[in-house]
């Protein structure tokens, strides 16, 4: 069976959905129909593999950190990227200026962050309009999502662009679902809720996880919805933070710029305000990406030496003894003995920690290996 015709199971399923009354009835029917097409599109998906070949799309990850610039046609993505970095990515006031993802880095605070300036997003990109489905392939791979916005058009664009990540599998600002599924050789499905659900029934439940499994049993460790239930079978979610960006300020009245700022801060989004033209705002926004990555400084400190504050390792929040031995060197980790800690993961300066050890911001880090 070829894409098309799996759009086309697609199709009619929705035609189905749409004209099946919905009550208590056909609830469960209704979260079926939906795993069907989940199932379908992932399918889809995975035919077409991560996007075509075009020149520019393959962008090998490079520094601390992945950004992605996603906005409109001429929103200013390539003069912020410029602002941001020394990337000198081509600058227009046309539409699709940027045919290519554009990579940059920016120096921030010990970090290298790399910013990439992702090709304008179109309504229909996740289905393939203009090099949607590449520049979606690329943005699943970034690290935080920034939205580039019209002032007058803030949420409207905001609206239309998280539309189309999540058709492409992206969860914008949410956290995975706290669904546990443990695959069982018999027995069936069995589904236990030690939370009360308010969203979908049970019947439902076992409806939607009969689509993706015979015998396991499933534990629901929050108040679910049925697209979040669903999900939690998806092996292609991605769940990305993101934070919103009015560019162009200096084109807009101050009441038109508050207006922007309110309306997006009403739907939770925390806003950033700037003019990349005019060099306006590029501070507070370097800040406040270093911030949304959740990034932390780890300092060696060699045995029996002073620590080495001039280039300290940068990390994910949450990183542990591990993930610095594997960093540092892939033997670390074979030859492996303790570590010593000072900081606020500690218990006490200098404390022995093992591998699995997390680690906080600004800790100093004593790595001891057999020789």
């Amino acid at each position: 069976m070829d894409s098309a015709d799996l759009e086309k199971q697609i199709k009619d399923i929705e035609d189905e959905i749409f004209n099946t009354q919905k009550n208590k009835a056909t609830e469960h029917h209704i979260g079926k129909l939906k795993a069907k097409i989940a199932k379908l599109k992932e399918q889809i998906e995975k035919r077409q593999g991560s996007g075509g070949k075009g020149k520019g799309f393959a962008v090998k990850k490079t520094g601390d950190a992945t950004i992605g610039l996603v906005g409109y046609p001429s929103i200013g993505k390539s003069t912020l990227l410029n602002r941001l970095t020394e990337a000198n990515s081509e600058v227009g006031t046309y539409e699709f200026t940027t045919l290519d993802v554009i990579p940059g880095m920016l120096k921030y605070d010990g970090a290298n962050i790399q910013i990439l300036d992702l090709p304008g997003i179109i309504s229909g990109a996740a289905k393939g309009r203009g090099r949607g489905k590449e520049v979606l392939a690329a943005a699943r791979n970034v690290d935080l999502i920034v939205f580039m916005l019209d002032a007058k058009k803030a949420i409207e664009q905001l609206t239309r662009m998280n539309q189309e990540l999540h058709h492409a599998g992206m969860r914008i600002n949410e956290k995975k679902p706290r669904v546990i599924i443990t695959s069982a050789k018999q027995g069936g499905i069995t589904i236990h809720t030690p939370i009360k659900q308010t969203h979908i029934t049970k019947k439902t439940m076992y409806s939607i996880a009969s689509e993706y499994v015979t015998n396991a049993d499933i534990i629901i460790r929050e108040n679910i919805t049925e697209d979040r239930f669903i999900d939690s079978f998806m092996n292609n979610r991605i769940y990305l933070p993101a934070i919103s960006l009015i560019n162009k300020a200096d084109l807009y009245t101050k009441k038109q710029i508050k207006e922007a700022e309110q309306s997006l801060k009403k739907h939770n989004w925390v806003v950033y305000t700037i003019s990349a033209k005019k060099h306006k705002g590029i501070k507070q926004l370097k800040k406040g990406i270093y911030h949304h990555l959740h990034l932390i400084k780890i300092y060696m400190k060699p045995q029996g030496k002073k620590p080495d504050y001039s280039e300290p390792l940068i990390l994910k929040k949450g990183a542990t003894v591990e993930t610095v031995c594997k960093q540092i060197h892939r033997d670390f980790k074979e030859k492996f003995r303790y570590a010593q800690v000072w900081g606020t993961s500690g218990k006490y300066p200098g404390q022995k920690v093992g591998l699995d050890h997390k680690l906080d911001d600004e800790d100093l880090l004593t790595v001891v290996i057999t020789h």
